[in-house]
């Protein structure tokens, strides 16, 4: 018996624009009961292009009519996080599944918005870090309690963004106004998977800084003032007992990027290792412990995608992963994938860690 494949519209795939040719697209490639059916951008030659070059069936200039086709099953959103609203809940109108990067709304009331706008919906939030497949072993090791009673836990992340240097059409994530920032999206990512594998954050002490908060646009030759932090340290405490030091380190070159977890049980240890420019949420991850384990399952997909750079190299494993995941909820009328209520969940413990930075007391009880 055949299958029915996921039709997808991509919202924002512009073949100059790095993530959705690097990730969305070979993602959807690399899976057959998907199909990708139609791209829009704002501009015509832009959308036609995308279409051409990504292997669309259709193309729209007007995001909106991407939404009104009645051949899409699923919308995926992959613009600049202040227009995530208007197009999100046009869709949540139309009755379509939804896939939005993260984080979800510019602000926690935004992300709420659209989290309860989505009613019996399937929606999935961008927080794909989580469905990394070693990430997945990862967890299933400490909750089967192989390596003991949870002692500790160390991160140590990184990214190339946010340091002294930026292009000028990434200006936007130094504002406070976008919503997008160090802390909601690369510290939001670290967090997400650490509770994957510990259990939910219920105790966050936090401090932040503001290293550069004068940047030099790289391709203008001019200067911006970034206007939210840069760098964070967290103390904090989860579900499964686990006492966890994070450190996020911002503008970290390529050559020494680095994500660590690493987990001290009463009786072995784990560690996940990764080492992506771009951040832990981006390319594989590597499972080492002191247990015997069956090797994580080999991704949905790893290629890249036609525009991609070879700076992205990995960026569909887990996004891939995300549309897997979707895919199977949507034939069997489950929701496993993490959607906009985990997005409300990751955005208020973001705001946690901000509201602790800020006052310097320890916040309890988060559940």
């Amino acid at each position: 018996m055949s299958i029915k494949q996921l039709r997808v519209g991509i919202i924002g795939a512009d073949t100059k624009a790095s993530w959705a040719g690097a990730s969305h697209i070979p993602a959807i490639r690399a899976q057959p009961g998907l199909v990708l059916a139609a791209v829009a951008t704002r501009h015509e030659a832009s959308a036609k292009a995308a279409a051409e070059t990504f292997g669309a069936e259709r193309w729209y200039a007007n995001p909106y009519e991407l939404i009104r086709d009645d051949s899409i099953d699923l919308v995926t959103v992959a613009v600049k996080v202040p227009a995530h609203r208007e197009l999100v809940l046009a869709a949540l109108e139309a009755k379509k599944a939804v896939y939005c990067e993260a984080p979800l709304g510019s602000t926690l009331a935004e992300t709420q918005e659209m989290a309860g706008a989505a009613g019996s919906l399937h929606t999935a939030i961008g927080l794909q870090g989580r469905l990394n497949p070693s990430v997945r072993r990862a967890a299933e090791i400490v909750a089967s309690g192989r390596i003991g009673r949870l002692m500790s836990a160390s991160v140590r992340a990184t990214t190339f963004g946010f340091g002294p240097q930026s292009p000028s059409a990434y200006d936007y994530f130094n504002k406070a106004a976008s919503g997008a920032s160090f802390l909601t999206i690369t510290t939001g990512h670290v967090l997400d998977v650490v509770e994957a594998v510990l259990g939910n954050i219920t105790e966050v002490d936090a401090r932040t800084d503001l290293l550069w908060p004068e940047i030099q646009l790289i391709d203008t030759g001019g200067t911006s003032v970034r206007e939210i932090p840069d760098h964070v340290d967290i103390i904090a405490k989860t579900a499964l007992g686990a006492n966890v030091s994070v450190q996020v380190l911002a503008g970290v070159p390529e050559a020494d990027a680095h994500f660590v977890l690493d987990i001290r049980g009463s009786t072995g240890s784990l560690k996940l290792t990764g080492n992506h420019a771009a951040g832990v949420q981006v390319g594989d991850l590597v499972l080492s412990a002191s247990v015997e384990f069956a090797a994580p399952e080999v991704p949905l997909a790893s290629g890249v995608g036609p525009t991609a750079a070879d700076f992205w190299k990995g960026a569909a494993i887990n996004v891939g992963e995300v549309y897997g995941s979707l895919a199977r909820d949507i034939a069997a009328g489950t929701f496993q994938t993490p959607g906009f209520a985990h997005a409300v969940h990751n955005s208020r413990l973001v705001a946690v860690v901000e509201r602790a930075a800020r006052t310097g007391e320890r916040q309890r009880n988060l559940g």
